[in-house]
């Protein structure tokens, strides 16, 4: 069922992409910077009508939020990226100005292959394009295509107290794996997040709950500037004052915010972890997803459970089930809870299901591949778009804290 509607979206995303996808996208940067993208994006939708209909009679269009998200392009994507985020972030196309860049700054902070990086952070993209996120309705670019990025993450920096990073959670856990080796952008990355996020003001930010922490940095980092360099003092120094940075708020999904390993139902799925046999990646083959539901990790009881806290593997295959086929809970627990479905006759179900799911992502991507040139003008668009609101973002910053900004 939901393999279906995967289906459609994907190959009418690759329709429109394949036939004016850099036009688009640069109709999209004609648009201003107070709303990059939507004029082409929306083509076609109420919503445009509507603002086109506004804009005839001196009105202004209405706005629409700014949902903005991104991913570190290390290694290939899996399905709890896709079902936890992408698929998210193609939902929220037709209804919000969308943001989604590759957080290929952010992959440096550990060791890591140039070669690897510069093939993955094009993977990454390609595979957004594939999951059925459309240059036309949403901006999507490289982070360091976009120099604001790294320019104010050391704003960020030089502002956010060592005692907040040294709290963040990922950090205490990379540090105790990489000992005497941790880098110092390991320690300071959250203040580039904050700046990644705060450039571009959004007001809401896909989250998964394991992520809030960083959101929550990257608001107290903006209220701290806000109280330091803004209100009425800025006014003063002849700038425009009020709020300097926007305070954005999360956005978390009902369904499939975080989805687990395959090999320990308590641990996230993850593309870092060492055994590939705990995650299905979204190019798997087949025989390779059928293989690692096969092996994964289950329990002692015979039948499934999904409301059972002491059964963390039954509830996070169930979950994936019900993502995978598009089933509500209530289905998927008559199915396969409520008849004492047991495991031998689940994973080739869910395996099936899984399957079917991603082959039209896996053939659009394939078929992106083949055509480098359009890639490439997807990122330049969405760059200069990015850029367009990005220096915005950050002369505004600069001058609420005294940089004496060049003239134009």
């Amino acid at each position: 069922m939901a393999a279906g509607r995967a289906c459609a979206g994907v190959r009418s995303a690759g329709g429109r992409l394949r036939g004016a996808g850099a036009a688009a996208g640069r109709a999209g940067g004609a648009g201003g910077a107070g709303g990059r993208g939507r004029s082409a994006g929306a083509a076609g939708t109420a919503g445009t009508a509507a603002g086109g209909g506004a804009a005839a009679r001196g009105q202004k269009p209405e706005r629409r939020p700014r949902v903005l998200s991104g991913v570190q392009p290390t290694g290939v994507l899996h399905v709890g990226n896709y079902f936890g985020a992408v698929r998210n972030w193609v939902g929220l196309q037709d209804s919000t100005d969308t943001f989604l860049f590759l957080a290929d700054l952010h992959a440096v902070t550990v060791p890591h292959d140039p070669a690897d990086l510069r093939a993955s952070t094009r993977s990454t993209a390609a595979l957004y394009l594939a999951a059925g996120i459309d240059p036309s309705r949403s901006t999507v670019f490289a982070q360091s295509h976009v120099s604001a990025h790294s320019e104010m993450g050391w704003l960020l920096q030089s502002q956010t107290p060592l005692g907040w990073l040294e709290r963040m959670v990922q950090y205490k856990e990379k540090a105790r794996k990489q000992g005497q080796e941790v880098s110092c952008g390991l320690l300071s990355y959250p203040a580039l997040m904050a700046a990644d996020i705060l450039l571009y003001a959004p007001d809401k930010v896909p989250v998964g709950e394991d992520q809030k922490q960083h959101l929550e940095l990257a608001r107290d980092v903006a209220g701290r500037v806000n109280n330091l360099y803004g209100g009425r003092p800025w006014k003063k120094r002849g700038g425009r004052g009020g709020a300097v940075l926007k305070l954005p708020e999360p956005l978390i999904p009902e369904v499939g915010a975080r989805v687990m390993s395959l090999q320990d139902g308590t641990a996230k799925m993850s593309k870092s972890a060492e055994s590939d046999l705990s995650r299905i990646n979204l190019l798997d083959p087949p025989a390779e997803i059928e293989k690692k539901i096969k092996r994964a990790k289950t329990d002692t009881f015979d039948t499934l459970a999904s409301d059972d806290p002491s059964r963390p593997e039954a509830r996070n295959l169930l979950g994936l089930y019900q993502l995978a086929s598009g089933m509500t809970r209530e289905e998927v627990e008559r199915e396969c809870v409520g008849s004492g479905m047991r495991w031998g006759d689940f994973k080739p179900r869910l395996a099936e299901a899984m399957v079917e799911h991603l082959r039209p992502m896996q053939e659009r991507y394939a078929e992106l591949r083949e055509d480098e040139a359009t890639l490439d003008g997807v990122l330049v668009d969405g760059a200069d778009k990015a850029r367009a609101v990005a220096d915005g973002t950050l002369a505004r910053l600069k001058d609420a804290m005294g940089f004496d900004l060049p003239m134009r």
